[in-house]
């Protein structure tokens, strides 16, 4: 099952970023699998991810039924391996607290999720913020209802956005660890969006403080700006980097 654009959009509000985070979107096609890859990271690792997910899984020839599996292991070692070359070049203190969010779109049915430090990934489901957790991590499975419809095509389109910005005041709040958690989920017919955001977000907002913010609003640009901007009202003092994925 494929999935369309109906939108990709870039926004930024705020004041320039003395460390701005990169957010990246991927497109892949591996025979049969479509594979959608998002990412918010810190600049220090952005790249080094993505250049290890490009040689350690897209480039390379898979089985369909060992995508979910390799894309986990595949985004794991990504993660760890950058953190590593961070703390190899920095302080301690500094490396601790480096984070990133990112997910993998499977066909539109399956997400592939992995955060780290204070980054955070949350999908919205019938209104509900849901976060990976360690148990999640260990079953690599959720257990709500699935309700799609035999025969009939659940998602059609997806819509994002991105939008970074980045508060120039000094005094970055520290992590208090870059713990790293990756598990996977479903697609259902309750899956709403999905907020992929950094620390600058998730300081001054809960999980479902952020999903009842946007809830409402239809355009993932709109959605975007919104988020960033009540980060800002709330004196966040963080860099800001918000991506958002709905589905329709």
């Amino acid at each position: 099952m494929g999935i369309m654009w109906s939108r990709i959009g870039h926004s930024e509000v705020g004041w320039r970023s003395l460390a701005p985070g990169s957010v990246v979107v991927q497109r892949e096609q591996m025979e049969e699998v479509e594979l959608w890859f998002f990412g918010v990271f810190d600049s220090r690792i952005g790249d080094g991810v993505t250049k290890h997910m490009q040689s350690h899984l897209f480039d390379r020839k898979i089985k369909e039924s060992q995508i979910t599996r390799k894309s986990k292991d595949a985004m794991r070692k990504a993660y760890l391996g950058a953190r590593a070359k961070v703390r190899e070049t920095e302080k301690a203190e500094e490396a601790w607290k480096v984070g990133s969010a990112s997910v993998m779109v499977i066909n539109g049915e399956r997400l592939v999720i992995a955060n780290m430090g204070d980054f955070r990934a949350v999908v919205c489901r019938d209104g509900v913020a849901h976060q990976i957790s360690r148990r999640h991590q260990q079953t690599g499975k959720r257990h709500w209802s699935h309700k799609l419809i035999p025969g009939a095509i659940r998602i059609p389109k997806v819509r994002i956005l991105a939008c970074d910005s980045g508060n120039a005041a000094a005094g970055t709040k520290p992590s208090k660890s870059s713990e790293l958690l990756v598990g996977t989920e479903r697609i259902d017919s309750d899956t709403e969006f999905i907020i992929l955001a950094s620390t600058g977000v998730w300081e001054v907002m809960k999980n479902q403080e952020a999903v009842n913010l946007i809830g409402h609003l239809e355009d993932p640009q709109e959605a975007a700006e919104c988020l960033a901007k009540e980060a800002l009202t709330r004196m966040s003092r963080s860099n800001i980097s918000c991506l958002i994925i709905r589905f329709d």
